[in-house]
């Protein structure tokens, strides 16, 4: 038998073409659109525990809260303006009666706004007035007292207004030359600087 010869192709090598990059997809992002419900007689609400059921009292014993009403049994306690002052133990000497005083507090007590000689030597004012301490800081209100002490010295002569002097102070300025002019407190109005029937110490 004879045999059949098989003719085989030839295939022929080719290069390989170069793959193109492939480009990612944009994948749009979604926004997340928020609704704002719009603010109207329409959706107003009572905010929670604004409004309390009605605590019904003495109408049976059903609700548990007839009867007594659920203020307990008789006496004092029942009544209606039951309620006794604050630190009351029931009718003995309560602690705050106990307990030992000491001192006393002055119902006519003064309290005066601070400013020594150091400070007004600081400001090279020839004439201090309240109106000047309050805007440069030294006292808070100028309708409140106001007391000069001497912890300082002073070599300008100036003149001072004050509600009040210590005896230190008022000697310091004197002899630099200048003037204590004391302002009265009792005839102090709102709105003056210095009272104008007196106070006045040259």
């Amino acid at each position: 038998m004879e045999k059949k010869k098989i003719k085989l192709k030839k295939t022929t090598k080719t290069a390989a073409k170069p793959e193109t990059p492939v480009r990612p997809k944009r994948i749009k992002k979604a926004q997340n659109k928020v609704s704002v419900e719009k603010f109207g007689l329409h959706n107003l609400k009572a905010p929670k525990g604004s409004h309390k059921k009605r605590k019904y009292l003495g109408r049976g014993p059903s609700s548990g809260h007839g009867k007594t009403s659920t203020r307990g049994s008789k006496g004092q306690t029942s009544r209606a303006g039951r309620h006794f002052y604050l630190g009351f133990e029931g009718g003995q000497s309560p602690l705050i009666r106990r307990m030992p005083k000491r001192g006393f507090s002055s119902a006519s007590k003064k309290i005066y706004q601070i400013i020594n000689l150091t400070d007004l030597a600081r400001l090279k004012e020839q004439n201090i007035t309240l109106d000047v301490l309050e805007e440069k800081g030294l006292i808070k209100n100028k309708l409140k007292l106001v007391k000069v002490l001497g912890e300082g010295e002073i070599k300008i002569p100036i003149t001072v207004q004050a509600h009040a002097f210590s005896k230190k102070a008022s000697e310091v300025i004197r002899n630099a030359g200048g003037k204590v002019e004391i302002i009265n407190p009792a005839i102090f109005v709102k709105g003056e600087e210095l009272n104008k029937k007196g106070g006045v110490d040259d």
